[in-house]
């Protein structure tokens, strides 16, 4: 495959676009400006690569980059300052409708476009993420930001760091590529399977656009044709009975589960957006709290052990949202019941194929996606009613087997309750009526249970506890988890790792810090949006002077640094700029360039007080 990684920088007088194959070793780099214009260049270049049937990889290129290159392929020549006043059209679409006039629709790119950014989903508010908080996610040597302010005008002399600026940024996109490697190959092989193109798909658009794939092929009308174009087929509902969502044979014998119940059946509700707020149940001394994503609860601040006398014991529910779907008939009004027939055969034919497998991947994301689709109002799942009827009774049911288990399993603790199971901890000898107690709410409710048994559970609250199952694999939640995904914040996991070796090993703290090998585990990140800045003082050597640093910055809590600040806009009303401590009480040191933090006095104090926050007060 001719995959070429790219990527181009605007300003009002320089235009620079640099390139590289993926695989070989072979560059390009070209410039429009005032002292060079490499228009034509540019679109003989395109079209080679078209010739060679290439593709162009990019990072958000698709919404950004490939929409200024079309506009410049199609004038034929340009300015710097026609490509800039593209970009900034293009910025200043985002947040409003217009922000689709500029997209080129696929079959009118001129070369075939793979973007980073979006099949990793970035383009989803709660996981939006930029290339250079990746480079340090990355754990890259440099992190470079761009080396002078957006809307400059640039001298000559600028030029050349401009373009090894925009050579840096290909060079980390082209190491992100290859760690996307997997979900690249995964697309490719359902867009040659499926004759559809999924190649700049997320994880959730697969799932979705599959399912509705097979509704339509089985004769389900999923979208209405009119003036307006293609719309999606939806039951919106001005209200909802909550009582028409719940299972009629659900009943309980705890007062306080009764209570629930009731309370429950006699809602109306308008919207299920907080819904569930502050609605709790305790029963005998446990606390299960309701929410729209599920039900939680969970002891707080203990260390549990499986022993000679007592064992832990985990329930999952096997694929819990979809069995439920497809055990009691729900569907979306507008899709009626050939819904669940599709639900119930993707589900089979899931089974038929081995784990690993694109077939199994795509029918895993196609059976899970629909729930959290079917809350969204652009989507063609979308009725809240199915939403109600498989958060509540999923919550109800997971309450009714709890139940079960308190009354009939002998010693019994409850550990934890969790979205899509449980985390109990009995004597031995209660195994017997354990199995027996979950037997019957399997038959019950037409669902399967999945038992694991746990060596020890580390538990800080519901959504941070640490857990080592019988056969030594580690089950990380919320400050425990270091294996961290892309989007997430990859600052000082010597922290969590630190504390998983003293909670499950019985480590030294202050020693197992002292002695990490990995100078990168120590480093953190903050960054702040354009409208701000990011500057450090040492008060000690140069007073109130402050230095600026990048708005992503890298650094280190050292012993010999300076003092780190956001300097932010003021708040509405007010006229004065707004000046927030980072790390306040802490000194850092800089290192968006590794070489910094040599030789860097790192403070193992702030690290393992840091440490201690998620490994003392258990007991």
């Amino acid at each position: 495959m001719n995959d070429i990684i790219w990527d181009l920088e605007t300003y009002p007088n320089v235009f620079t676009l640099h390139a590289t194959h993926a695989h070989l070793p072979i560059e390009w780099s070209f410039e429009i400006s005032d002292w060079r214009n490499d228009s034509r260049a540019i679109i003989e270049w395109v079209h080679w690569l078209k010739s060679l049937d290439a593709r162009m990889v990019g990072f958000n290129s698709i919404g950004f980059d490939y929409p200024i290159l079309h506009a410049l392929c199609r004038m034929g020549q340009a300015t710097a300052q026609t490509l800039y006043d593209k970009a900034q059209a293009i910025i200043g679409a985002q947040d409003d409708d217009n922000r689709w006039m500029h997209q080129v629709k696929p079959t009118d790119r001129l070369v075939d476009q793979l973007d980073l950014y979006l099949i990793h989903h970035f383009d989803n508010r709660a996981r939006s993420t930029g290339l250079k908080v990746l480079e340090f996610n990355m754990r890259s040597d440099n992190i470079s930001d761009l080396p002078y302010p957006v809307g400059s005008t640039l001298t000559l002399d600028q030029v050349p760091v401009l373009k090894q600026y925009n050579r840096h940024d290909v060079n980390e996109t082209k190491k992100f590529y290859f760690k996307s490697l997997d979900m690249i190959r995964f697309r490719e092989e359902l867009t040659q399977r499926y004759q559809r193109d999924f190649l700049n798909h997320n994880d959730t658009k697969i799932g979705k656009d599959y399912f509705v794939m097979e509704l339509e092929a089985a004769g389900v009308a999923c979208y209405d044709y009119g003036p307006q174009g293609r719309q999606p087929r939806q039951t919106r509902r001005p209200s909802i009975a909550l009582k028409d969502a719940i299972l009629p044979w659900i009943t309980f014998q705890e007062p306080e589960f009764q209570r629930m119940l009731e309370w429950l059946k006699a809602q109306t509700i308008t919207e299920t957006k907080g819904v569930f707020t502050d609605v709790t149940a305790t029963v005998r001394g446990f606390t299960f709290v309701f929410g729209l994503g599920g039900i939680h609860g969970s002891v707080e601040s203990e260390i549990l052990e499986s022993d000679e006398d007592h064992v832990i014991v985990d329930l999952d529910v096997t694929s819990y949202y979809p069995t439920l779907a497809i055990s009691n008939g729900f569907y979306p009004a507008h899709l009626g019941r050939s819904f669940v027939d599709i639900y119930s055969h993707l589900f089979e034919e899931r089974k038929k194929h081995p784990k690993g497998s694109p077939e199994n991947a795509m029918l895993k994301l196609a059976l899970n996606g629909v729930y959290g689709d079917s809350n969204n109002v652009f989507s063609v799942f979308y009725d809240p009613l199915f939403t109600m009827r498989i958060t509540l009774n999923g919550q109800l049911l997971l309450c009714l087997l709890a139940e079960n288990i308190l009354l009939n399993v002998p010693g019994v603790k409850l550990i934890q309750c969790n979205t899509d199971g449980l985390t109990v901890r009995m004597p031995h000898g209660s195994s017997l009526a354990l199995k027996m107690v979950c037997e019957h709410w399997e038959k019950l409710t037409k669902l399967r249970l999945e038992q694991m048994t746990y060596q020890r559970m580390c538990i800080r609250d519901v959504n941070n506890y640490i857990g080592q199952y019988l056969d030594g694999k580690v089950k990380r939640k919320g400050a425990y988890e270091h294996d961290l995904e892309w989007h997430q914040n990859h600052s000082a996991l010597v922290v969590p790792k630190v504390a998983e070796k003293v909670l499950l090993e019985g480590a030294p703290i202050r020693e197992t810090v002292e002695q990490w090998p990995e100078m990168m585990d120590f480093m953190l990140r903050t960054k702040v949006p354009r409208s701000s800045s990011l500057v450090i003082t040492y008060p000690e050597q140069w007073g109130d002077t402050k230095f600026p640093l990048q708005n992503v910055t890298r650094y280190l809590i050292t012993k010999d640094g300076g003092h780190l600040f956001k300097v932010m806009p003021p708040l509405k009303g007010k006229d004065t700029w707004r000046q927030i401590g980072v790390e306040a009480g802490w000194k850092v040191t800089p290192c968006n360039d590794i070489s910094h933090a040599r030789g860097a006095k790192i403070d193992f104090d702030y690290y393992v007080r840091e440490t201690e926050k998620l490994v003392l007060g258990m007991s």
